[in-house]
């Protein structure tokens, strides 16, 4: 299955990245899913493998990406099947009436974001740490050519996979590859997206040079980061953890986001939603069942985090690349 999923790529990209520049890529991807995969990636391939067989009709639109209605298959089987990939992050979905209550609302984080996007229809988008790839099936369905997510983590590769198995026209690609790894300065997306990558980030500058780097002349950035209220000269650097997590680097103010981004060379910058993270929008569930906003917040005043520094407070900027 893996196998044919390499080949699909190779051929679905090749509009996309030149021969040795995709080859690299889909190098990188056999060596980690075939060559030296994860230790339980035979286990999330089992569960894969005991979902039905596709296609069926899917909602990509809906809040909660439907595959599948209601009653088509075995409920209990299928739950089962999906339970297999556990933990669920990103989401939610509804597979054949199997309800996936993710540890993110990533519904809320679109509804937030997509009334500021350029008009996805005919664009090739990339989503840099797309997660399960809730947002991609999402941009697929607003007309997007084709979508490219990319993240490390195998799992998600594997979920991704849960519902290309359903939905296998749409023009949705996954590569197990950090945004590092792409090849440098290629030009070939129309929309880039990076949402909750920056602060991981040792050099933010760095990954905001390459994002630019994958743009097309004109194309649009939309980065979503935490932030920190504050001036332009505002910037928080934790001294050890944020939020009970260690690769948290650094938090700027907005306003010191659109000099980065000024200064990576970005222009037309706006910020387009500022919010607090509630614990409704990420909390554990079912799907998740490890610890969650709630556990990372001062059980005292949960407007600070376990540390004392300001709860989690998301930003998200759209620019343009001249």
């Amino acid at each position: 299955m893996l196998e044919k999923y390499l080949l699909d790529c190779d051929a679905a990209l090749a509009d996309t990245y030149a021969d040795a520049p995709r080859q690299a890529l889909l190098a990188l991807a056999r060596e980690r899913l075939i060559d030296r995969p994860h230790g339980d990636l035979p286990r999330w391939m089992a569960a894969l493998a005991a979902l039905p067989q596709g296609p069926v009709d899917c909602d990509l639109g809906a809040n909660a990406l439907r595959i599948g209605l209601h009653g088509q298959h075995d409920i209990e089987a299928v739950k089962a099947a999906l339970e297999g990939l556990i933990p669920w992050r990103k989401g939610p979905f509804d597979f054949f009436g199997v309800e996936v209550d993710t540890e993110w609302r990533s519904d809320w984080k679109w509804q937030r974001v997509a009334p500021h996007l350029s008009p996805l229809a005919g664009r090739k988008v990339l989503d840099v740490g797309c997660g399960s790839g809730y947002h991609c099936w999402r941009m697929a369905a607003a007309g997007a050519a084709q979508v490219v997510g990319i993240d490390p983590t195998i799992l998600f590769l594997v979920q991704y996979l849960a519902v290309k198995r359903f939905a296998a026209d749409a023009p949705v690609w996954f590569l197990p590859v950090r945004m590092e790894e792409l090849p440098a300065e290629q030009q070939n997306f129309d929309t880039v997206l990076s949402m909750g990558v920056l602060y991981h980030r040792r050099s933010p500058l760095d990954h905001i040079l390459e994002l630019k780097g994958a743009l097309v002349s004109g194309g649009e950035l939309v980065l979503e980061t935490l932030v920190v209220e504050g001036d332009a000269q505002t910037v928080l650097m934790p001294e050890d953890r944020y939020a009970v997590m260690r690769n948290v680097f650094f938090l700027p103010s907005v306003a010191m986001l659109k000099t980065w981004l000024q200064r990576c060379g970005f222009v037309d910058i706006r910020c387009v939603d500022e919010s607090t993270t509630t614990v409704g929008e990420q909390r554990s569930t079912d799907w998740m069942r490890f610890q969650s906003l709630p556990d990372f917040l001062d059980p005292e005043d949960p407007s600070l985090t376990r540390e004392g520094y300001p709860a989690p407070r998301r930003a998200v900027l759209v620019a343009r690349k001249p």
